[in-house]
């Protein structure tokens, strides 16, 4: 389909934004993709706070070079690009699992702010926990060493009090 030259900067300009508004960026193969399929990734992407788009290779370069993204050669066939506005391991997530259960949808790698990432990276960038999960896991390690002062704080009241407890309870027998 050929695009007139509005058309092409209004494009780039679209993919420029996105691009601004992302946490990361990740190029993904489509080969052989019907569209019914795209559209279900798409949506999975979209429940998440992501974007999943087939672009034009060259705009697509053209926006990340102006955004100061290093070039790559993930952009040589057909692709489908997915924008990580809020959490981009769960973006991650949601293409590795859709990559793993298809094979004609490949992640060719992506860009976590300005670094490149290989598939690999994107793949282990997928295997970490969800970002609420990394929130609980952060605040029980920051409340852990407030937690155990109070404990040390404590300890040597509560000795005291047990020691007293004890000496109460072998007097009384010898009142009676």
């Amino acid at each position: 389909m050929a695009f007139s030259k509005e058309k092409k900067v209004n494009v780039q300009a679209q993919y420029q934004d996105w691009i601004k508004k992302s946490q990361a960026v990740f190029v993904v193969g489509y080969k052989g993709m019907t569209m019914k399929d795209v559209d279900t990734l798409r949506a999975k992407v979209r429940e998440i706070g992501g974007e999943l788009h087939v672009v034009k290779n060259t705009l697509a370069v053209r926006a990340l070079k102006e955004a100061g993204m290093p070039e790559t050669d993930y952009f040589e066939s057909t692709s489908l690009i997915s924008f990580a506005f809020n959490d981009p391991p769960a973006v991650a997530k949601v293409l590795d699992e859709a990559a793993s259960k298809a094979e004609i949808f490949t992640v060719k790698g992506g860009y976590l702010g300005t670094e490149v990432l290989d598939a690999h990276q994107v793949k282990a960038l997928a295997a970490l926990p969800p970002l609420p999960v990394v929130r609980t896991r952060l605040l029980g390690l920051l409340q852990t060493p407030a937690t155990q002062l109070v404990r040390t704080l404590a300890e040597p009241g509560r000795r005291v009090a047990y020691v007293i407890k004890a000496h109460s309870e072998q007097s009384a027998p010898q009142a009676a």
